[in-house]
């Protein structure tokens, strides 16, 4: 294996990582907004609280990791996606920076506040929909080229079925990934009020979530023939993807079982995800950054691969721990710590 792939693929594993660790999060913010105006906070918020407080802080590392990553391996990708993002990445900075002050204000301040929850919540919402427009973008026919200069066809995105879709893509499996995670954590802290409502929220957003998938892929394949063949080449991953999507709501329809209703979450986004990273081979954007053309020279290159897969070896155990001290330790799951 060539060191570009080895440096892409220890790179989806980051942003792999972020996918799931985010979901997490932004989805628990966004239901702990919902709880306090459906008047049921005292339900499902102090489960919650238990989970964001030792982790809200750390969410970020695999974005900042395949951030740092994506441009110094691949250079040409701030040239292109730093000039046509620079409006929706600017937008996503800011949401993120409202969502960790707001979160700060709401858990440490004096008092609480409904604006500061929903600031929290929306945030959570919106900071993967402009997010998600990289990967639209990537799918090529968005950006502009004229003498020197790159600009996004902003009328061309905002009028894109596939712009759309990934967008409601992203909203619904992270509400998806969230739910399941907080139903197996108030499994775990047997607190059987919040397990009953979170457990409704799971069942809910798994519908919106393979219909969402399913409107995506049909949609690419009207605007990225190439890709969308490629990824039918690979119809075993998605289906693999599928068959976990099925176990995991079996087994939440079943009420048993969370810890591996959330495994089965995580295997179905792992076949998805790489699926379609693998379909998109060999651009990291259609048609200007392929793989192989994009890469920094090999010395360089062989460099980064180490220091990312020693990044991913530090931080992998980092993450163990910390769920080992708070997540999953049962006094401090319970609340009793």
């Amino acid at each position: 294996m060539s060191y570009e792939l080895v440096g892409i693929t220890v790179l989806w594993i980051f942003l792999y990582g972020y996918l799931i660790v985010a979901s997490i999060d932004f989805g628990a913010g966004f239901f702990a907004f919902y709880a306090r105006m459906t008047k049921k906070d005292h339900v499902i918020n102090q489960l919650i609280a238990r989970y964001l407080s030792p982790v809200w802080e750390v969410t970020n590392v695999f974005f900042v990791f395949f951030f740092v990553g994506i441009v110094g391996f691949f250079p040409e990708t701030a040239y292109y996606y730093g000039t046509a993002m620079l409006v929706p990445a600017s937008f996503a900075i800011i949401l993120l920076a409202i969502r960790g002050s707001f979160y700060a204000f709401e858990n440490y301040g004096t008092k609480q506040s409904t604006v500061y929850t929903f600031l929290y919540g929306a945030s959570g919402l919106l900071i993967p929909a402009s997010l998600s427009i990289a990967l639209t973008v990537s799918e090529g026919g968005f950006i502009k080229e004229e003498n020197g200069s790159v600009s996004l066809k902003y009328m061309e995105l905002f009028t894109s079925p596939l712009s759309w879709s990934i967008v409601a893509l992203s909203i619904v499996s992270i509400l998806f990934i969230s739910a399941t995670f907080l139903a197996f954590y108030a499994a775990r802290a047997k607190d059987l009020p919040a397990l009953k409502l979170v457990r409704t929220f799971a069942m809910f957003w798994s519908t919106p979530t393979i219909i969402a998938a399913l409107t995506t892929f049909i949609v690419l394949s009207q605007h990225n023939e190439r890709h969308y063949e490629n990824m039918l080449d690979l119809w075993w991953m998605f289906g693999l993807s599928v068959g976990f999507f099925l176990i995991a709501v079996w087994l939440l329809y079943r009420q048993k079982h969370y810890g591996l209703a959330f495994i089965s979450v995580m295997m179905q986004f792992l076949f998805a995800f790489f699926g379609y990273g693998i379909g998109h081979y060999p651009y990291l954007l259609d048609p200007y950054i392929s793989i192989h053309e994009g890469a920094t020279h090999a010395s360089m290159g062989i460099a980064l691969v180490a220091a990312f897969i020693g990044g991913l070896l530090l931080l992998i155990p980092s993450l163990i721990l910390l769920m080992k001290l708070f997540l999953f330790d049962a006094e401090y799951v319970k609340g009793r710590k």
